[in-house]
């Protein structure tokens, strides 16, 4: 059994090298065949980048920028060289063919400027432009053409008319000094260094300007004669003077003292001289101004680049000073500075990143916190862009060796992430020491996530101190709550962590089944809520609709009542008339009833107008109410039909009049109406009781005549 057992573990190992060996060849053909195409690749590629025709350089692209610092040598050597060689005619002709070959480099360069100019694109409405056809027309028609031709005009012919000793023929080449300029902006915005950059840039400047000067001034020694004064440059002839070197050196010197206004230079005695002086020293107040000027700017942007990037120490002294803060408080904050100092630790963040946009930001705070922030444990299984919004969101805070984080029993307004250094977990004596913490380790969660059935609340259930120089992020509760309203799926990640962490604490009340129920029941009352909101708004715009409508019917009926009302008024002496001889008609039986009926109509009018009336300063002030489902609309329906009925009524014959009374008297003893005065057969009445109804009947009158005056 052990022989069978060993020769068939050694087969096995043996087909198992197979395999391996077969692996690598394959993994190797593989290989190789990819480093065979990704020859082809490359060699296509460059057939493709030498296609001249469709080339276009994008100006945001490294090879515009590399291109723009190699143009900055031929101009400044046209700067530099050209004025050189004219004044300084020993160097120009002891190195004549060298001037010669660098000119017509220059000139090369210049050339390959003007293609790569032409091949330049542009954004139009945020979009690279690339046609070639629009780009030539563009660089063609503008003024950077014109000043591009003239500086490669080919002036170098002059020198078969003055002589090849007189280099300044080739001055239009210093009209490329734009370009000049346009490089060191680019290197400016692009390095890393502005305000070094900014120094050197000055001083380049004035270098050349000292050095222009120079060149004036041996020509102008040159034109006096050398020698002839103090002032001007020394006589050749000695040996001393006659190098070229320190001929050269020599005016550079002056022409330095004259812009440094040392004023150790000799005393001018002609014309000449004198202007010549007060040029130099016109220029120096500039120069000095301009040297002043930019290295107090620099200095200043140095100071505030420190006063963004640190907290202020000098104000902080300043406010310790005037409270006469103890020593002991006034060394640890000290301590605290210098620590933020010598180690460069950045606490305002925000305000130095906060002229970027947004996404820019949220780019530097992913490439700069995130790794730590993808440590933590509590965070590692949340969305990416769950993590970029907290990441803008963290503070840094620096902590002392010695100094609590946070104590147990206080309210808890933020967690805390470690980046950097110790920090250790405390008993209530500051003694015993029960875990250490260290980069990438969490706490304070619990109290910012408001999980139901914690016993602590929002309390800190635990006292933090920091061993040494302690370096956290700091995430506050309300920006957590900001971004997990927009992450649901993970606020409930992070509860359910956090309930976890609580069970095994043993700071969690078991009331999971009761929290459900409350949710499910605040989510059915939501709802019937919003239901019944639902039923209500429909309602409301019925009931809208309706109040729109009787208002316009109840406006044409109005309209209606005054006209009959007018005509009413017109007929009232005929009316009146017909009533007096009605009267005599009806004296016999049922003309009580007759005046009774006719008593109740004006009480019925009387009623109709006032509610009329009502209705009217109702809808003036658009205070018009109504209950239920048009109840009130219904009445004041009824009551506008009984007021035409009556108007109606009141127009009709006497005649018809009495015929409608005594039936509506026959009609009412047939009910057994009680009133007396009604039907054929009306019962005798006693002697006293006529009398009051006839005094009656002549106060009615006495009313109706008051009442029909007042109408007219």
């Amino acid at each position: 059994m052990d022989k069978t057992d060993d020769t068939s573990f050694r087969g096995n190992q043996w087909q198992r090298l197979f395999r391996w060996h077969q692996g690598q060849k394959v993994n190797e053909e593989g290989e190789d065949g990819v480093k065979d195409e990704g020859n082809r690749n490359t060699i296509l590629d460059l057939k493709l980048k030498v296609n001249w025709k469709e080339w276009v350089v994008d100006p945001a692209d490294q090879f515009y920028y590399v291109w723009l610092q190699v143009m900055i040598l031929p101009i400044v050597y046209n700067w530099v060289i050209i004025i050189l060689r004219t004044c300084f005619t020993t160097i120009a002709l002891s190195y004549l063919p060298v001037w010669l070959t660098l000119d017509y480099l220059v000139d090369l360069v210049y050339i390959l400027d003007m293609i790569v100019t032409v091949h330049t694109g542009y954004l139009d409405q945020g979009i690279l432009i690339r046609d070639l056809a629009q780009l030539k027309k563009r660089y063609l028609h503008s003024r950077r053409f014109l000043r591009d031709l003239a500086s490669l005009l080919p002036t170098d012919l002059l020198y078969f008319v003055f002589g090849i000793q007189t280099p300044l023929v080739r001055i239009n080449r210093l009209l490329r000094l734009p370009r000049l300029n346009e490089a060191l902006d680019r290197m400016e915005t692009r390095t890393s260094y502005p305000n070094t950059f900014r120094i050197s840039k000055l001083m380049i400047y004035i270098f050349v300007l000292i050095h222009w000067n120079a060149c004036f001034y041996f020509a102008l020694s040159s034109y006096i004669g050398f020698g002839s004064d103090r002032w001007v440059y020394p006589n050749i002839t000695h040996v001393e003077f006659a190098s070229m070197r320190r001929q050269y050196f020599y005016c550079f010197w002056f022409s330095a003292q004259i812009f440094t206004t040392v004023g150790d230079t000799p005393l001018p005695k002609r014309e000449e001289e004198h202007l010549f002086m007060i040029a130099d020293l016109l220029i120096a107040v500039l120069v000095f101004a301009s040297i002043v000027g930019n290295v107090g700017n620099v200095i200043s942007s140095l100071r505030d680049r420190d006063n963004v990037f640190f907290p202020n120490h000098e104000l902080v002294k300043a406010y310790l000073r005037s409270h006469h803060i103890n020593k002991e408080l006034r060394q640890h904050i000290d301590n605290w500075y210098q620590h933020l100092h010598i180690n460069k630790k950045i606490m305002r963040e925000n305000e130095i990143l906060q002229q970027l946009p947004l996404h820019l930001r949220t780019e530097i705070a992913v490439s700069v916190h995130l790794p730590t922030l993808s440590k933590v444990t509590i965070f590692q299984s949340c969305e990416k862009s769950l993590l970029e919004e907290l990441v803008l969101k963290l503070t840094p805070q620096v902590f002392s060796p010695g100094e609590y984080v946070c104590r147990k029993g206080d309210v808890g307004h933020e967690m805390y992430i470690i980046r950097e250094g110790k920090l250790a977990v405390v008993a209530d004596d500051g003694v015993t020491e029960f875990a250490v913490l260290s980069e990438g380790n969490f706490f304070g969660e619990i109290s910012i996530l408001n999980i139901k059935g914690n016993k602590s609340g929002n309390r800190r259930t635990a006292n933090i101190r920091s061993i040494g120089h302690s370096d956290l992020f700091s995430l506050s509760k309300e920006d957590l709550t900001d971004v997990l309203s927009e992450f649901p799926a993970a606020k409930h990640h992070l509860e359910e962590k956090g309930r976890q962490i609580l069970t095994k604490m043993g700071m969690l009340e078991e009331s999971g089944d009761g929290e459900e129920t409350e949710a499910e029941n605040m989510e059915t009352k939501i709802q019937r809520l919003e239901s019944n909101l639902e039923v209500l708004q429909t309602k409301l715009a019925r009931l809208m609709v309706e109040l729109e409508s009787s208002n316009r019917k109840m406006q044409a009926r109005v309209e209606q009542l005054e006209w009959e009302v007018a005509a009413l008024d017109t007929q009232l002496p005929e009316d009146g008339e017909e009533g007096e001889t009605a009267q005599g008609r009806g004296e016999g039986v049922g003309g009580e009833v007759q005046w009774e009926r006719e008593e109740a109509e004006g009480e019925e009018e009387e009623v109709s107008d006032a509610r009329v009336k009502k209705q009217g300063q109702g809808e003036d002030s658009n205070d018009v109410t109504k209950e239920g489902d048009g109840e009130s609309t219904k009445s004041t329906k009824e009551d506008v039909e009984r007021m035409v009925e009556g108007d109606k009524s009141g127009l009709k014959d006497p005649d018809d009049q009495k015929k409608k009374n005594k039936d509506e008297g026959e009609k009412n003893q047939e009910k057994g109406d009680e009133r007396p005065g009604k039907g054929d057969g009306a019962e005798i009445e006693h002697e006293d009781k006529k009398e009051e109804k006839s005094e009656e009947k002549k106060s009615e009158e006495g009313r109706e005549t008051e009442e029909g005056s007042k109408k007219r």
